[in-house]
């Protein structure tokens, strides 16, 4: 449940919290949140799939800052989870079971939580392949400071109806890393699979586009065909629609829950200005199309104009054609059917747009302790590396709290990993142009042939992943982890 802290209510629940992280109870009242299976309609087929349900009913979390997700995390799913909660800077190691050690939590079986929620527009998922069949929601915290206008959540997914393990075996993985199907085995039974050399993948074995990327080096995007790209469970088919005010601004919270697809959001029409990215303010900043790699957020005000209509946010797919995207729409507005194809394909995410973001609230000027150069490679066998190395092939990044670390991604391969560190917000200083304050993320995008350098102030204690958020490459080797002390 949501809780509007008291400070005897705060003392109760640090009280029985064990020191060690998470209970494993056998029973707790109402659940704060349920993991179950879902049925939704997508391309006019059933499909079964995965979700967080809060004790209100709806998806995910909606709270206010201040508040506290404090109580039962119950899994009703199939099968053990690992749940991560994204973005979630104050919860410390040990409140969700992303990190190492941390196990799954056993079917019909509880976690107690408590930890302040972050302020800003997060979400929460399984850390496993699951997180593919849409174990994902919402986790939004209003800030204080928000503007008082309506919101919109727009959480966008990639589905296909073949199970994670198929779209593996599609892509000729040789054996996996880390979090797999099965959680933390480092081999799930995947090693008699044929590998191929990805590294010379042609057109034929991937649905996106091949170019040339940054520096002028081969590129492509898109290695998993997926069936359909949702907003909010539903095509573009059949979008949702979203009443809203003549002349009104709408804050639009996006989330990609995305596991192997990159968008780029496209407000049509609208007056737009982006305010937030992952979560963090930042300086207000308007474009005509916005990216938004997998696991990032972004929260956009649109204007909508004083005469009225129907206005359709789309989100259409890296290098391809495909969109996906919700309607919002006026009174009284003919709403009309949008095509699911835009007239030309999207460009590549890289960095030129974290480039010209500015942070609103900079990290404090002072020299990094320790500077690690990570080399983010593909190698044949669709395995996927760090400075060569498959997750658990070596030793984690060693820190200690207090410490200012800098990571500078250096990316030697054809396709843009998107890299997420568990548990903080960095703050991008270069992405090869000199330093400046760029925006505060948790993940960022990192093109082929390009350098991307962020700085994290290490705050808490713990063993925090650092990985790419395309599912497919974390789960075949593209993890690492900073051990802090």
């Amino acid at each position: 449940m949501l809780i509007r802290p008291t400070r005897r209510s705060f003392l109760a629940g640090a009280a029985a919290l064990p020191l060690a992280g998470l209970a494993r109870p056998s029973w707790a009242a109402t659940p704060a949140l349920t993991i179950a299976s879902r049925q939704i309609e997508v391309l006019g087929k059933a499909a079964t799939v995965y979700g967080f349900t809060g004790a209100d009913g709806k998806a995910g979390i909606s709270a206010k800052a201040g508040d506290r997700l404090t109580g039962a995390v119950l899994n009703s799913s199939d099968g053990g989870v690992i749940t991560h909660w994204h973005g979630q800077v104050m919860a410390a190691e040990g409140q969700d079971r992303a990190y190492s050690g941390g196990g799954e939590l056993a079917v019909g079986a509880q976690d107690i939580v408590d930890f302040e929620l972050t302020p800003g527009t997060h979400w929460m998922h399984s850390h496993q392949l699951t997180e593919q069949r849409m174990m994902a929601a919402p986790m939004i915290t209003r800030e204080a400071d928000a503007e008082d206008i309506q919101e919109v959540v727009l959480m966008l997914h990639d589905f296909a109806f073949r199970t994670p393990e198929e779209i593996l075996a599609e892509l000729g993985v040789s054996m996996m890393h880390g979090h797999g199907a099965t959680g933390n085995e480092a081999d799930t039974g995947m090693g008699a699979m044929a590998g191929m050399d990805h590294s010379q993948m042609t057109m034929g074995g991937m649905s996106g586009m091949a170019g040339m990327g940054m520096g002028g080096m081969m590129t492509h995007a898109n290695d998993v065909k997926y069936d359909a790209y949702l907003v909010n469970d539903r095509s573009l088919a059949d979008p949702e629609l979203v009443q809203v005010d003549k002349g009104a601004r709408v804050r639009l919270r996006i989330i990609n829950g995305g596991t192997a697809t990159a968008f780029w959001i496209d407000p049509g029409m609208l007056e737009s200005v982006v305010i937030a990215t992952d979560g963090s303010p930042c300086q207000p900043l308007s474009a005509p199309a916005y990216p938004i790699a997998q696991g990032q957020r972004l929260d956009l005000i649109v204007t909508i104009p004083a005469e009225g209509g129907a206005f359709p946010i789309f989100a259409q797919v890296e290098a391809m054609p495909n969109r996906t995207g919700i309607i919002l729409a006026t009174a009284g507005a003919e709403v009309g059917k949008q095509a699911e194809m835009a007239e030309a394909a999207s460009a590549y995410v890289d960095s030129s747009f974290d480039a010209r973001l500015l942070a609103v609230n900079s990290l404090p000027d002072r020299p990094s302790t320790q500077m690690q150069h990570l080399m983010l490679g593909e190698e044949p066998g669709y395995r996927f590396t760090i400075n060569g190395a498959a997750h658990g092939e070596a030793a984690p990044i060693a820190a200690k709290t207090g410490d200012r670390l800098e990571l500078m991604f250096m990316n030697m391969g054809m396709m843009m990993h998107p890299m997420h560190l568990h548990g903080h917000h960095f703050q991008i200083v270069d992405v090869g142009n000199g330093r400046f304050n760029g925006p505060r993320r948790d993940v960022v995008a990192v093109a082929p042939g390009s350098m991307v350098t962020v700085a994290v102030d290490l705050d808490k204690p713990g063993s925090w992943f650092l990985h790419c958020h395309h599912l497919y490459h974390m789960a075949t080797g593209m993890m690492t982890e900073v051990l802090v002390s």
